[in-house]
């Protein structure tokens, strides 16, 4: 072996071990870094439970719902709403003046709670507290029951919709329904025609393209569960009565009494 060839396999070998010891340092060429594998992990989401009475084991509570002839097996009871509530999460900044509520859960596709709203047992300048506990959550009452393969009546509140088949229930006017990319759903406001907000409700949801339910002069209880407490099968009127474009329009027009 010549002496030049000589220091030739001496480089290689330094080499060789020069590449080594950077490629365990992290480097696999002269500017380009191996970085050390991330391990991320999604956080675990649990499913809150409602640690209340169902409303069906206290009377105040059932028997109120029985009189409208809703289930009370579907709703819970808080003793305290605000003190209950601010331990789900931090609303209201007194606890004075406290009072009793029936506990209306909302929950998502997957039935994990995203919320509840409080109604009030008795007279009351507000029937209805909303709280959501993510703040990107629907605003909708029934997601974990409906069909999304079948029509869906979108109604205006938790009660009513618990007398329609696969139906939800608004309880925010800035729910966008559109991206829940349901194929068919009918809309259902209250038979208030001379409500100057449903009349507008109404009709911007004609100019949309939705279906609407236009209800017929006949029957004069203002929502739902007034309409089941006087006898009216509510269902054959929904079917009978949903409209869309011109049809929908005209049926509005000659509705409305404004």
């Amino acid at each position: 072996m010549s002496f030049n060839n000589f220091l030739k396999e001496i480089d290689t070998v330094l080499y060789k071990q020069y590449t080594m010891e950077k490629f365990k340092e992290g480097h696999t060429g002269k500017n380009f870094v191996v970085e050390e594998p991330k391990f991320e992990f999604t956080k675990p989401v649990f499913k809150k439970k409602l640690e209340l009475p169902k409303a069906s084991e206290v009377e105040i509570a059932k028997n109120y719902l029985e009189k409208r002839r809703l289930d009370p097996e579907k709703f819970y009871f808080a003793n305290n709403f605000k003190e209950w509530t601010n331990t789900q999460k931090v609303t209201f900044d007194t606890i004075g003046r406290d009072e009793s509520r029936i506990i209306i859960p909302m929950y998502d596709t997957e039935s994990n709670l995203i919320g509840f709203q409080g109604r009030a047992l008795g007279p009351n300048s507000v029937k209805y507290i909303t709280v959501m506990l993510s703040d990107d959550a629907p605003k909708i009452y029934g997601l974990d029951q409906v069909d999304s393969s079948k029509p869906i009546y979108i109604v205006e509140g938790p009660f009513d919709s618990t007398f329609v088949q696969n139906a939800v229930a608004m309880c925010g006017s800035d729910v966008d329904i559109g991206s829940f990319g349901w194929d068919d759903y009918i809309y259902v406001f209250d038979n208030e025609p001379r409500n100057r907000e449903i009349v507008n409700r109404i009709e911007k949801t004609i100019n949309r393209g939705d279906k609407v339910i236009i209800w017929p002069t006949s029957i004069e209880q203002k929502d739902i569960n007034d309409m089941v407490l006087a006898g009216h099968n509510v269902m054959d009127v929904l079917k009978s009565n949903t409209y869309s474009a011109l049809e929908a329009k005209i049926k509005f027009n000659n509705w409305k009494k404004i």
